[in-house]
C-alpha cells in the first residue's frame, strides 16, 4: 500500500473499471484481471490517481458479481489470486491506487454462511441472516419492497421462516445486528487490506441494518412498488453509524487507505453528510444525486451548497456522473448539443466539483448509451422490466480499444455483450492520435484538476446563477479557479465579474471572455485560473 500522502483521496480522480467489459486476455469473451493489468498503462496515462474495481470475487453472477459466494476468492472467470497480486504490483508501480468493491450488505444464496443458516433455527449461523416468522395469515412480515421487483421476503421451508433480501431473492441480507456478522465482515476487509489494496468502495453502505421491530414503511407517491414507500425501516437505520466507526477504525490501521460508501436513499445528501462528517466515519460517500436525468444550474448548486456549512463543512463528498448502474451521461443528459460536446461538458463539470470524483470507463471516450435488443440482455433488472426499464447492460458494453479489429481489440471471441458499432469511431487507438478528441480533452481536464489545489481541495462559492448558467469559484489559499457552464441551447451574455480579460485553461463549445462580458454559446463551459500570469 502506498502511504506517502494519507490524504491522497481528498479531491482525487478515480477511474472506475468494470472488469467484465474492460479487456479479455484469455479469449472467453469476458474481461479479466490479466487483461486489465495489461491496460493499466493506458489508465495511468489518463492522469488519474487510482482505480475502483467492480467485483471480481467468486459469484454465481446473477447480478454480475454483486452477489458474492466467497469473499476471499477470485472468480475463475477473472483469474487467480496471483493475477490479482500482479495487478496490485503493476498499479502501484505506475503510481495508481487500487480501490476494490466490497459487497457486505448481502451475499449470494450459494455462500457457505447462508447454506448453513437456512438449515434450521439452531445452527451456529442461524442468526447471520435476517429471518422472520410469517404474519398470522402467512403473508410477508413487512410491506418492504425490493429494488429488483416484488417483496423483500422469500419463504424458506427448512426453517419455516422468511428471509430478507433488498435485491434479488437469491441475494439474502446479512443480519448486522449479530456481532459475529460484524466481526466476519471486518475480517474480510482486513484480508484485502493485508493483500495491498488502498481502500474500499462499499456497495449499498446504508443497507447494513434493518429495523429489528419490523415496522412497515410509510407510503409516498411513486411509479413502482419500490418507489411508493419511504424506505425508513429497511435501510438508513441509526444503528449503521456505530458500525461505520468500526470500519473506519480498521482503515486507520492501514495508513493511506480510504473508504467510500455508495448511498441510495430518500435524502442522499443528508445521508452522505451523516456518514462522512468528522474523522471517525467513512472518509467519503457518493450517491445517485448526480446520476439522475437533471442537468441544470439549480441541481448542481443544490448538490454543492450543503458542504459549505455545519456538519457538511466537516464532511467530504464524492461524485460520479456515470457508472455501471445508470445510463451513460452523454446520452442521459438531454442537452441540445452533439454527443461529444455533451461528454466534454460533463467532464469539465465533474473536474470542477468539490469532492473526490469518479470517471467511469468509456466516459473519457465520450461513449453513448448502447441500445440493445431484448434477446441480447443479460441484466436481470432489464429482462424483468423491459421495455419500461431496459436495465444496465447499455452502459456495460465493452471498451473499444481498436477501430480496425472486428471485436475492437477487446477479445478474440464474441464478447458477453454485443459489439456496439456506434462505439467503433470512439476507439482508444483513433482518439489517441487526435488532439481534438474527447480522450485528449479528458486528459487535459484531469491534468488541470490534478495541478490545481483550488479544484482538488478548494471551497465552493456561486458567483452567478440563472436558469441557464452557473458560474462558481473554487479557492484554496492563494489558488483560485473560476468555472462557468451554460446548460441551455441559447447563447448567454454575463458580466465579467473579474473586470478583466481571463484566458480559459479549458473550454467546451463557444466561449468568449472580454474585459466586461463573458459570452457562452449553447452547452458551453470554461475553467480559468485568474491568478496565473497570462502570455
Amino acid at each position: 500500500m502506498q502511504t506517502s500522502d494519507p490524504s491522497w483521496w481528498r479531491g482525487a480522480t478515480l477511474y472506475q473499471i468494470y472488469p467484465r467489459s474492460f479487456a479479455d486476455s484469455n479469449g472467453d469473451g469476458i474481461g479479466d484481471l490479466p487483461g486489465l493489468t495489461a491496460k493499466l498503462d493506458y489508465v495511468a496515462d489518463l492522469g488519474v490517481d487510482g482505480i475502483w474495481l467492480s467485483p471480481f470475487f467468486a459469484s454465481p453472477q446473477r447480478d454480475f458479481g454483486y452477489d458474492v459466494s466467497d469473499h476471499y476468492a477470485i472468480d475463475p472467470m477473472f483469474g487467480t489470486m496471483a493475477d490479482f497480486d500482479a495487478l496490485i504490483a503493476e498499479a502501484h508501480a505506475l503510481g495508481l491506487r487500487v480501490v476494490i468493491d466490497q459487497v457486505w450488505s448481502h451475499t449470494a444464496i450459494e455462500h457457505a454462511w447462508f447454506q448453513e443458516s437456512r438449515q434450521n433455527r439452531t445452527n451456529p449461523k442461524a442468526d447471520w441472516y435476517v429471518w422472520a416468522d410469517p404474519l398470522l395469515d402467512g403473508s410477508c412480515p413487512t410491506n418492504w419492497q425490493s429494488w429488483m421487483g416484488g417483496a423483500t421476503w422469500t419463504w424458506e421451508p427448512r426453517r419455516g421462516q422468511y428471509y430478507l433480501h433488498n435485491f434479488l431473492p437469491q441475494m439474502p441480507d446479512l443480519n448486522f445486528h449479530c456481532p459475529q456478522v460484524q466481526e466476519a465482515i471486518l475480517d474480510i476487509g482486513r484480508f484485502w487490506l493485508d493483500r495491498g489494496v488502498d481502500g474500499f468502495r462499499l456497495d449499498t453502505v446504508n443497507y447494513y441494518f434493518h429495523d429489528k421491530s419490523l415496522r412497515n414503511n410509510p407510503p409516498k407517491p411513486g411509479d413502482s412498488p419500490a418507489t411508493m414507500q419511504r424506505h425508513v425501516y429497511n435501510i438508513c437505520r441509526p444503528e449503521n453509524l456505530p458500525f461505520l466507526k468500526e470500519i473506519r477504525a480498521l482503515l486507520d490501521d492501514f495508513p493511506g487507505s480510504f473508504v467510500v460508501g455508495e448511498i441510495g436513499s430518500d435524502d442522499n445528501l443528508a445521508r452522505m453528510i451523516e456518514y462522512t462528517a468528522g474523522t471517525d466515519h467513512l472518509h467519503t460517500a457518493y450517491s445517485f444525486q448526480l446520476l439522475s436525468d437533471r442537468a441544470d444550474p439549480a441541481h448542481f448548486r443544490d448538490a454543492m451548497q450543503p458542504w459549505t456549512h455545519g456538519a457538511g463543512a466537516r464532511a467530504w463528498p464524492s461524485w460520479a456522473l456515470s457508472n455501471h448502474d445508470c445510463e451513460r451521461v452523454a446520452s442521459r443528459w438531454k442537452l441540445d448539443a452533439p454527443t461529444h460536446q455533451v461528454a466534454e461538458f460533463a467532464l469539465a463539470l465533474i473536474v470542477s466539483l468539490r469532492g473526490t470524483i469518479f470517471v467511469y470507463q468509456g466516459e473519457e471516450l465520450g461513449l453513448s448509451q448502447a441500445e440493445l435488443a431484448f434477446e441480447d440482455l443479460r441484466d436481470p433488472l432489464g429482462i424483468a422490466n423491459w421495455p419500461a426499464n431496459k436495465g444496465r447492460d447499455g452502459c456495460r458494453t465493452i471498451m473499444p480499444w481498436a477501430h480496425g479489429q472486428a471485436l475492437m481489440g477487446f477479445s478474440s471471441t464474441t464478447p458477453w455483450l454485443p459489439i456496439v458499432e456506434a462505439h467503433r469511431d470512439h476507439s482508444v487507438d483513433l482518439q489517441s492520435q487526435n488532439p481534438t478528441s474527447v480522450l485528449a480533452f479528458a486528459k487535459h481536464a484531469i491534468a488541470l484538476r490534478r495541478a490545481s489545489s483550488a479544484l482538488r481541495l478548494g471551497d465552493f462559492q456561486v458567483i452567478y446563477e440563472d436558469l441557464a448558467c452557473l458560474i462558481f469559484s473554487r479557492t484554496a489559499g492563494e489558488s483560485t479557479c473560476l468555472a462557468g457552464f451554460n446548460f441551455s441551447s441559447e447563447t448567454q451574455s454575463i458580466s465579467n465579474f473579474h473586470r478583466g480579460y481571463l484566458r480559459p485553461d479549458l473550454t467546451v463549445g463557444a466561449v468568449q471572455i472580454d474585459p466586461d462580458r463573458i459570452i457562452l454559446g449553447p452547452v458551453s463551459a470554461f475553467i480559468v485560473s485568474p491568478q496565473l500570469p497570462f502570455e
